[in-house]
């Protein structure tokens, strides 16, 4: 088995991953080393050909490809090296890497620190397990995606999604212009799973349906998709009982919610938040393993890529830093506490030091939509951060940044309380 050794070492291609390759080089990392699994760089944002992407990071309105193409451009001038064609098979906590190399075999990689930076994956028809037939047509909403913008097959001409997540609902407009017919968008909540401006730009503006607290219950065909049985749901989201009719189509596209790709950080025995299917983190996208730093979709489902971005940038700087002898700061944390209307922050924790010496971005998601709220971080019931927001929505990821303060104060606590609170309450 051949033995490589890198400063800092990047599990994923995508755009945290690149994100976090520059950032290691530019904070000082001689040598970077990204692996990849797919025969490209770039993760799912070559296939996501839409525009929308960059308005944080670059200030421009971007497609995917565009995206992507300025890191790949920038990683190429930095001279990070990309080892594509290779899987990783294990993490271990003294940053030892085993991969399958298509080229070499098996390879060990001993690195100085290491950014885990792979991403999400779809939730498939049997993580659903929806009664009927295995007819073909059914599709997860990333699949359909890629045969469409990447391969230049249509997966059918009459379509229902299951699902309202942002590639669903992206797809239920690229289907359209491609001359399909969108029979409905289904989605089991009282409201949409994604970013209500894909809602408005996917959806409405293409007047295709949208069936909020329905469900679909049975999948009909044989040798191919000929509809699926739709029924609206109750409160429990279960399947009220004379709703139930059937839709006629070719194709069933999935779009019900992403999983955080973690078997890697599972395994080595590192510290996962229940909620977001992701490691625990501090402000400096550390794990609970030295030197082993996590970014993007694969600690949390992010909304937007300048969201996954901020947060490889993050961790390939303080990557690099560990990497270079700095080691990690002394592990005095303050805890972070989904307060009221709250499911989950991102980091988990905050060094004290951070506290007082620099801003510390936190990302979170609230559980219910809510309007004319205001986000507040409590200390020991003062409050240290707050925003009022018109509006909040599960399918959007908020974001508060708290300021340095006095030494004195931060001592006296040990947890920061997060909470999305109506202005007026009743």
């Amino acid at each position: 088995m051949k033995e490589y050794s890198c400063d800092v070492a990047v599990i994923g291609g995508g755009a945290a991953g690149l994100a976090a390759a520059t950032a290691a080089r530019e904070a000082g990392a001689e040598k970077v080393l990204v692996i990849e699994r797919d025969r490209l760089l770039g993760g799912i944002l070559p296939q996501c050909i839409h525009s929308g992407f960059g308005l944080v990071t670059f200030k421009e309105d971007l497609t995917g490809p565009e995206y992507i193409h300025r890191f790949t451009t920038k990683t190429a001038e930095l001279k990070v090296e990309a080892r594509l064609n290779t899987l990783v098979l294990e993490v271990r906590p003294d940053r030892r890497i085993i991969a399958a190399s298509a080229s070499e075999g098996m390879i060990g990689v001993k690195a100085g620190a290491v950014v885990l930076a792979m991403g999400c994956r779809e939730r498939t028809r049997g993580a659903l397990a929806i009664p009927g037939t295995r007819p073909a047509g059914v599709f997860t909403a990333g699949q359909a995606q890629r045969f469409v913008n990447i391969e230049g097959y249509m997966p059918g001409e009459r379509v229902v999604i299951l699902g309202s997540g942002d590639v669903g609902m992206i797809m239920a407009r690229r289907l359209t212009f491609e001359g399909a017919k969108v029979e409905a968008v289904v989605e089991v909540l009282p409201y949409v799973g994604g970013l209500m401006r894909n809602k408005v730009q996917c959806l409405d503006d293409f007047g295709i349906p949208l069936l909020l607290k329905h469900t679909v219950t049975r999948i009909c065909g044989n040798q191919r998709l000929t509809g699926v049985m739709v029924a609206q749901v109750d409160g429990e989201r279960r399947p009220v009982p004379g709703t139930e009719r059937l839709v006629e189509c070719d194709t069933l596209l999935l779009s019900v919610g992403l999983i955080p790709e973690n078997e890697l950080t599972e395994k080595c025995g590192i510290e996962m938040d229940q909620v977001t299917g992701g490691a625990m983190l501090d402000e400096r996208m550390e794990t609970g393993v030295p030197g082993i730093f996590a970014c993007g979709n694969v600690v949390h489902v992010c909304d937007i890529v300048d969201n996954v971005t901020a947060m490889g940038l993050e961790a390939g700087r303080e990557a690099a830093k560990f990497a270079s002898g700095g080691g990690s700061p002394e592990r005095d944390y303050v805890s972070l506490v989904a307060g009221e209307n709250v499911r989950y922050i991102v980091p988990q924790r905050i060094s004290r030091r951070s506290l007082l010496e620099r801003n510390v971005a936190v990302h979170l998601r609230v559980a219910q939509p809510g309007q004319n709220v205001r986000l507040s971080i409590k200390a020991g019931g003062e409050p240290v951060f707050k925003a009022p927001k018109k509006a909040v929505h599960p399918g959007e990821a908020l974001i508060g940044e708290l300021s340095p303060q006095s030494a004195e104060f931060f001592q006296k606590v040990g947890e920061l309380v997060v909470d999305v609170e109506p202005l007026v309450k009743k």
